[in-house]
């Protein structure tokens, strides 16, 4: 009987939990780190009224996009889509050139985008595990400028834009901007904690040149950064209207941002016009994200894990 009774014993099944061994009587539930945790009342409610305010001002540009500028100018402005939408986009579409402004935008924006993921990765790997004199000195130099006003150096820039005899051509705002001190900062704070430095000299015992280390072993553990940071860029690049409007005409290469203020001219401008361009302006970034807002969302939850 001893021995039947020992034999059961052993052959109870024990689950261990935040609390300790628990056996049959230990209840149905999982305490500690293996509870689920769900959302109430309160919570959906905060995302509900944060989700409202930011697609409030996308949906207001689309009505006042499919009215006219009479019934924009009334108490109360209107709450819902007028008839007007598609007459509005022809007018915008043609007033403002969008076809080669949009093509513009995006030589201009994909431009930067790879140049500054590139060059930021680079420096980040440099900064965050070579060994070199002056490193904390020149990362301290890159994060300084940070702190520069970028209306201190229209001036200067402009002048050399100038010598150059690159006013009003796309390079003049590419290659300015090519490098950015955030996309380097960033680079080498998440290159501290996401490449182990093992695995670099292994790689160079290994006989691999500094570009098949970058390549074979950075750009890998850097990707879900590479990505956050291209797509940031790249929506920053497309929304930039500060220097291109110094540098650009709109009778020359303009982008969106340049071609919209066109729309404003007049006597009195036609609001919802330009309502119509800055919807044009919009939606490549709104159908961007949609075809790839998956792999956005899953390279920063993928960089958030590994940091």
């Amino acid at each position: 009987m001893a021995t039947t009774s020992h034999s059961a014993a052993l052959a109870e099944p024990v689950t261990t939990g935040a609390q300790g061994p628990v056996g049959k009587s230990g209840g149905g539930k999982k305490k500690g780190a293996g509870r689920q945790l769900h959302a109430g009342r309160f919570t959906y409610a905060v995302l509900i009224v944060f989700t409202i305010g930011s697609l409030f001002p996308l949906v207001w540009t689309a009505i006042a996009a499919s009215r006219n500028n009479t019934r924009l100018a009334q108490t109360p402005p209107p709450f819902w889509f007028g008839g007007n939408l598609f007459k509005n986009l022809e007018i915008a579409w043609t007033d403002a050139n969008m076809g080669s402004a949009l093509l513009n935008t995006t030589i201009v924006a994909g431009s930067i985008a790879l140049g500054t993921v590139l060059f930021s990765t680079l420096a980040g790997f440099a900064f965050a595990k070579l060994r070199f004199r002056f490193k904390n000195l020149l990362l301290l130099l890159v994060i300084g400028t940070m702190m520069v006003p970028p209306q201190l150096s229209v001036v200067p820039l402009y002048m050399l834009v100038a010598e150059l005899e690159w006013t009003d051509q796309l390079q003049a705002v590419i290659l300015p901007t090519l490098v950015s001190a955030f996309g380097v900062f960033f680079m080498r704070q998440y290159l501290i904690g996401a490449l182990p430095s093992e695995l670099v000299e292994a790689a160079r015992v290994d006989g691999a040149s500094s570009l098949r280390v970058v390549w074979h072993v950075v750009f890998p553990a850097a990707r879900p950064a590479m990505a956050v940071l291209g797509m940031l860029t790249f929506v920053m690049a497309w929304n930039d209207f500060f220097w291109p409007i110094i540098a650009l005409t709109q009778n020359g290469s303009p982008t969106v941002q340049v071609a919209l203020t066109g729309l404003g001219r007049g006597y009195i401008p036609d609001q919802s016009v330009i309502m119509a361009g800055a919807l044009l302006g919009t939606l490549p970034l709104l159908i961007a994200f949609v075809l790839f807002g998956k792999h956005i969302v899953g390279g920063i939850m993928q960089g958030a894990v590994k940091g």
